[in-house]
């Protein structure tokens, strides 16, 4: 297993957040499923962050480091743990969860270039361009506070004039986590 997990049961990842000219962001459909998420993929030994995210931005979406512009990344991990009927209880070492660094992209190559196919197992059989908060209500239940935190982070690169008012589907509970 190549997977880095530290101690604590957390496997170190890396998310993705692609936007468009217009300020829109890709997600991709989870491969015979109905969910949607960011592109995201484990960091691998001796592997920098950075480094793994043009990796899996590579293979879950096509995109080589000439069609993208880096705006910005979250300085600290960011965590997620699974809840227990996910935790692969014979796995070795154990993974809980998932810790996170975060990375803004801007596209700019031709949108043409993504491709899901790049890999014998893909990880998504479908993207599309959505508005900016619409990936935590699309996420599954368990990474929706990862993502408020993520966008949170990331927003004001993307939106230096003020960031987009959360929509009218916000739950009360987030009040506060993103304005």
């Amino acid at each position: 297993m190549n997977d880095c997990i530290d101690q604590r049961g957390f496997r170190a990842n890396v998310g993705i957040i692609l936007s468009d000219s217009a300020r829109a962001v890709l997600v991709g459909g989870r491969l015979g499923q109905t969910g949607w998420q960011f592109p995201q993929g484990g960091i691998q030994r001796d592997e920098s962050p950075e480094r793994a995210m043009y990796r899996e931005l590579q293979e879950e979406i096509g995109l080589k480091p000439n069609d993208v512009q880096v705006l910005a990344c979250t300085t600290q991990w960011l965590y997620y743990r699974l809840p227990k009927r996910f935790v692969r209880r014979h796995s070795r070492p154990l993974c809980i969860g998932q810790k996170q660094r975060w990375y803004l992209l801007r596209l700019v190559g031709d949108p043409c270039n993504v491709q899901l196919d790049t890999t014998d197992c893909p990880e998504f059989d479908r993207w599309r361009w959505v508005d900016f908060w619409r990936p935590v209500k699309d996420v599954i239940y368990f990474k929706r506070k990862v993502y408020v935190e993520a966008l949170d982070a990331l927003a004001p690169a993307l939106f230096p004039d003020g960031v987009p008012p959360t929509p009218g589907w916000w739950p009360q509970r987030w009040q506060g986590e993103s304005e």
